[in-house]
């Protein structure tokens, strides 16, 4: 056998029932990815997370260049003298726009909606923040035909990050256990965002999404746990493979999940596993 299909083998064969790879990974739920056991509870989040999307105020912010984006903010039912957790969600391209709606919509319910169930608000109250941009969140060079390429510096996310910092101001934020995570376009943004400001985040979530190469030493202190679908038509899975092997070889500890048999659609296996929700709220600085 070639290496590079030797290599591939095994790590398929790793990512067998959704199994993550080494470093301790929590334990995710049973059975096949396609399995009706493990649609129930994507069909379940489908039909109870959307009313909450209604919970979130609307918002909006303006840097002092004149740039604005809007906002969706989420608030935990406060008690004085508490501080709380803030979760920041970069939603996909699906929500991009400047409606204020679309970041918490269809494909971006999972993501931006999952940290305010009621299960969840009962065991971890947090804040809940999801701007919403109508340009890539890294900066992007566009090439025809091809994915955008990932550029170095601050991009539109800057603005996403202005937004958390306003926030940590105006409410009892636990500025040890602020979070990123994101899909697709958000799951680049998610990468780019831990790069940039890793003195902010105290972990991060990035699905199916990609880093540029050269901001991997940046994050390797950052408690990250990665998702990806190995059937990934958009993104391919080679991308994650390769930014968590980089992360491990300068010394970093990533999580990293992939299902086997899914595809660009990995969000909606990653954000039902309900050791996501324990293991990053664990997290802090």
């Amino acid at each position: 056998m070639k290496r590079g299909m030797m290599i591939l083998a095994v790590l398929t064969a790793l990512a067998c029932s959704g199994r993550a790879f080494p470093q301790e990974t929590p334990k995710l739920l049973a059975g096949d990815p396609q399995s009706d056991a493990r649609w129930e509870p994507i069909e379940r989040f489908k039909k109870e997370a959307p009313p909450l999307a209604a919970r979130f105020e609307a918002r909006s912010y303006s840097d002092p260049q004149g740039e604005t984006m809007p906002y969706r903010l989420f608030r935990p039912r406060i008690e004085a003298g508490r501080t709380y957790p803030l979760v920041l969600f970069l939603h996909g391209s699906g929500g991009s726009g400047t409606d204020n709606v679309k970041q918490l919509d269809r494909a971006n319910w999972f993501g931006g909606l999952v940290w305010a169930l009621p299960e969840n608000q009962r065991r971890h109250p947090c804040f809940i923040v999801a701007p919403q941009s109508d340009r890539n969140w890294p900066p992007v060079r566009l090439r025809e035909g091809q994915l955008p390429e990932i550029l170095l510096g601050p991009g539109f996310d800057q603005l996403a990050v202005d937004i958390v910092e306003k926030l940590c101001g105006e409410f009892p934020v636990d500025r040890k256990r602020i979070y990123v995570t994101g899909q697709s376009m958000g799951g680049a943004g998610t990468w780019h965002v831990l790069a940039q400001w890793p003195e902010v985040f105290a972990a991060g979530v990035p699905v199916c999404g990609r880093a540029h190469p050269d901001t991997l030493a940046k994050m390797v202190g950052t408690p990250i746990w990665c998702f990806h679908g190995e059937r990934d038509e958009i993104e391919p899975v080679e991308t994650a493979r390769r930014i968590i092997a980089g992360l491990r070889r300068l010394g970093g500890k990533p999580l990293y999940t992939e299902y086997p048999g899914v595809e660009h659609n990995v969000f909606m296996w990653a954000y039902t596993e309900p050791a996501l929700v324990e293991w990053l709220f664990r997290q802090h600085k």
